[in-house]
């Protein structure tokens, strides 16, 4: 059984030795061959009158061809990948306007906008009683009529420029 199994061993080897050898000098001597290289370049010339007369045609139909339809491919991927920037900028902008973010900005303005009400009061009331004890008290007879606070003079207008000469 061993003889066997080395007989047939040996025996594809020598075929398959042989057969690989037949082939690759077959393909060589095919690939040397003139007329094999004009018919596959006759071949790939046809392919290619073909594929142009297929674009006119499409053309003449109003169709897209094969090229047309990848152009517009490339432009749409272009075209997505620009939106998908300007979602990403729009929805920074929305997170930064939020309405909790526009809230809180609001109530630290009230709250601005109290302590600024809130010092001007003490600022008349302060005025209020400078006012008052710098206005003259009557005397207690009333007889006597409170002086007028001295008015501040008006300031006088500049005078013209002489005309130079």
């Amino acid at each position: 059984m061993v003889d066997d199994s080395n007989a047939a061993r040996s025996l594809r080897e020598r075929i398959g030795g042989g057969a690989e050898e037949r082939l690759g000098k077959a393909l060589s001597e095919l690939l040397e061959s003139p007329l094999f290289t004009s018919a596959v370049g006759r071949a790939f010339d046809a392919r290619e009158k073909a594929a142009q007369a297929q674009e006119v045609a499409l053309g003449a139909l109003n169709l897209p061809s094969a090229a047309d339809i990848e152009r517009l491919t490339r432009r749409l991927r272009a075209v997505t990948h620009r939106l998908e920037g300007i979602e990403e900028g729009v929805d920074r902008i929305d997170s930064t306007l939020a309405p909790r973010a526009v809230e809180e900005r609001l109530s630290a303005i009230e709250q601005q906008l109290r302590g600024i009400i809130a010092r001007l009061d003490e600022l008349a009331a302060a005025s209020a009683r400078d006012a008052a004890a710098r206005a003259p008290r009557s005397s207690p007879g009333g007889g006597a009529k409170a002086k007028a606070a001295p008015r501040a003079a008006k300031p006088k207008p500049a005078p013209a420029a002489k005309a130079r000469a």
